[in-house]
């Protein structure tokens, strides 16, 4: 009898996220899949038991690595406004490494809609743990003097979180990093305390 073959679950989560990220989930057939993890039909369903499964996995996977960065990312010393500066500046500097993917997330929005239930509770929980993060940068920044003491932290916060995911979507159609950065800094001037 043969011996089933082992692989490592978390890296072939990677490489399916990897693979829908690049051609969305309708875009993503299970033979690319297989090609993109290594495995075969069996071992996906036997391992994940459906696409549906497996993306949803691979949604978790790119949410935890997302949020994992832009906390470290913000939590740095700096101001405010350099923590908003530096997020912006990062989401450029991504979306020009990876040539105009996109987010994931922002990607799957546009794909799903609302018409997941799963998928949708997924997006919605990691959009409030950005927009928690970006609130406490926002007060932060009121207390630094650095961000408009006048505007609601949260409102900041959902303000920021569009911005990035306007970037995304401007890298996806094809603008440069220079179209980005005009962007971005209208939105740190519209941030920034007066």
């Amino acid at each position: 009898m043969a011996r089933p073959k082992e692989f490592d679950e978390r890296a072939a989560v990677g490489r399916a996220m990897d693979a829908f990220w690049a051609r969305g989930y309708e875009g993503t057939s299970t033979q690319a899949l297989c090609e993109a993890t290594g495995l075969g039909r069996s071992s996906i369903y036997n391992t994940f038991t459906s696409k549906h499964e497996l993306f949803v996995r691979a949604l978790d996977h790119y949410a935890e690595r997302g949020i994992a960065a832009r906390t470290a990312l913000l939590e740095k010393s700096g101001t405010g406004i350099e923590r908003f500066r530096a997020l912006f500046s990062y989401t450029i500097d991504e979306e020009v490494a990876h040539h105009g993917r996109g987010c994931l997330v922002v990607n799957t929005v546009a794909e799903f809609g609302d018409r997941d239930p799963e998928i949708k509770a997924r997006i919605e929980a990691d959009t409030r743990r950005h927009l928690a993060l970006l609130s406490t940068c926002a007060k932060e920044g009121q207390l630094d003097g650095t961000i408009d003491g006048d505007r609601d932290p949260g409102a900041l916060a959902e303000f920021a979180h569009s911005t990035v995911a306007g970037l995304r979507l401007m890298s996806r159609r094809g603008a440069g990093r220079a179209a980005m950065e005009s962007v971005a800094a209208i939105a740190l001037d519209a941030i920034a305390a007066k």
